[in-house]
């Protein structure tokens, strides 16, 4: 889940609810998650420092936090797809998968 909420926080500030509905929208409805499961991990991840939040007006009703990346979570993110997710995805990993696969079926 960390990643989808960091992804969902890589090009603006968004609140649980809109994390939430990035999340389905962007697995194609292959993954969802609570609203409280989403609030726990901000607050972890807004203990450790890596993210900030404004008060906003929500579509509906009271004001709501939006939390977006702070300097700390833009470095690590950036560490963690650059150096751990992004190497996975070469050419010869997919074909790696693809043989695997094959092997298995």
């Amino acid at each position: 889940m960390s990643q989808w909420i960091f992804l969902s926080l890589c090009d603006q500030a968004r609140c649980p609810e809109e994390i939430g509905q990035f999340i389905v929208e962007k697995t194609e409805g292959n993954l969802s998650y609570d609203e409280q499961s989403i609030y726990r991990a901000l607050r972890k991840f807004d203990s450790l420092e890596l993210l900030e939040f404004e008060m906003r007006d929500g579509n509906r009703g009271p004001q709501r936090k939006y939390y977006s990346l702070n300097i700390n979570g833009k470095k690590l993110f950036h560490a963690f797809l650059e150096n751990l997710l992004l190497p996975l995805y070469s050419d010869n990993y997919v074909k790696l998968l693809q043989d695997a696969v094959k092997q298995l079926q």
